[in-house]
């Protein structure tokens, strides 16, 4: 058998402090990056070392009630395992290997950007754990690894994939076996996605258009009747999507109805999905009678789902530059400026 191609996956997520020393690190990366708050430098930085400080005990709680730390990165790594054993099977002349790149903490960008090199690629294959498009996700983790990696091979980058079929057939499928849980009690899901400033969308940012893409395949798939979209993890003054996730259950509540939260927006469990959701949200669902409260679990290692993103990952080594996946491909971008594709009017990530 001859050798071909060596291909280097990296799966790009956030991260998170895999212990309480890492929490303060983390929410200064966080909240120093210019995709999250948008200021110069000079003032940017203080303000993110103040706000990481002011916001570490508080935040540290929070992870202490999952161990101390997140298992984002524990999630991610089988998610690799996974899927390099799929594409290995799938393409057995070449050497294939998934790499995981975090934007806030451990792996670092940069660090991983140390191993492809070292790899020696002919291809390097970007796929982001964000299945929408966001300035704040996607744009912001390929901005540090365009600026972080040094190496050979040429870059290929699945800029979204929101409607990609075995990302929904796996959400899908979580959401109908938390539904079989409520029996004949009426219903509603509650499509949870992470928030963004409105802001950002009015400036091109397609996020939420592709948040809507993927609720309406699943709605489509399952038949839902009753069902609502709705964003948690507002933080700051500025105004947010909405309706806010706690205003929907509150609405869910007044209605009489029980409600299925789905965490739309997220592949992992993480604090988003563990704290907000499992512990502070079933609180306040609690406090007003909505019951029953379910929430369907993140994708993590449902065989659709690593299915589909072997598919992104090789349909992505097929096309130059950034490609949307999925298939509405860029009709769902397009007319946004901010999408890095060329599917539509756009402004190039800067490099």
């Amino acid at each position: 058998m001859t050798a071909g191609r060596r291909i280097a996956v990296v799966l790009a997520n956030l991260g998170g402090p895999d212990g309480p020393e890492a929490v303060e690190p983390f929410l200064f990366n966080l909240f120093n990056d210019p995709a999250i708050i948008g200021l110069p430098g000079l003032i940017r930085t203080p303000l993110a070392r103040l706000i990481s400080s002011r916001r570490r005990a508080s935040a540290q709680a929070n992870y202490d009630l999952m161990g101390g730390g997140s298992p984002l990165l524990p999630e991610t790594r089988k998610q690799a395992e996974a899927l390099q054993t799929l594409l290995r099977d799938r393409r057995p002349t070449d050497d294939v290997r998934v790499f995981v790149a975090m934007r806030y903490w451990r792996p670092l960008t940069d660090e991983t950007a140390r191993d492809v090199e070292a790899f020696g690629p002919d291809d390097v294959i970007f796929l982001p754990l964000y299945p929408q498009f966001s300035t704040t996700t996607t744009a912001s983790s390929l901005k540090a690894w365009k600026a972080a990696y040094r190496g050979s091979g040429a870059l290929h980058v699945a800029c979204c994939w929101p409607d990609a079929s075995g990302w929904i057939e796996a959400q899908a499928e979580q959401i109908s076996d938390a539904l079989k849980q409520a029996g004949d009690a009426p219903m509603r899901v509650l499509f949870s996605a992470h928030g963004i400033p409105e802001k950002l969308v009015r400036a091109g940012d397609p996020y939420q258009a592709q948040v809507e893409a993927t609720v309406q395949a699943i709605v489509d798939r399952l038949g839902l009747v009753d069902w609502q979209i709705c964003y948690q993890s507002r933080v700051g003054p500025l105004k947010w999507l909405g309706p806010s996730t706690p205003d929907a259950i509150r609405m869910a509540a007044g209605d009489r109805v029980g409600v299925v939260v789905a965490p739309v927006a997220f592949v992992s469990e993480h604090i988003e999905t563990l704290v907000e959701l499992d512990i502070e949200y079933r609180h306040l669902a609690d406090e007003l009678n909505c019951s029953p409260y379910l929430r369907a679990p993140a994708v993590g290692t449902a065989p659709a789902f690593i299915s589909e993103l072997a598919d992104v990952a090789l349909r992505t080594l097929e096309a130059p530059g950034v490609a949307p996946q999925g298939p509405a491909g860029g009709a769902r971008c397009a007319g946004f400026k901010a999408c890095p594709s060329g599917c539509g009017r756009r402004k190039e990530i800067a490099a």
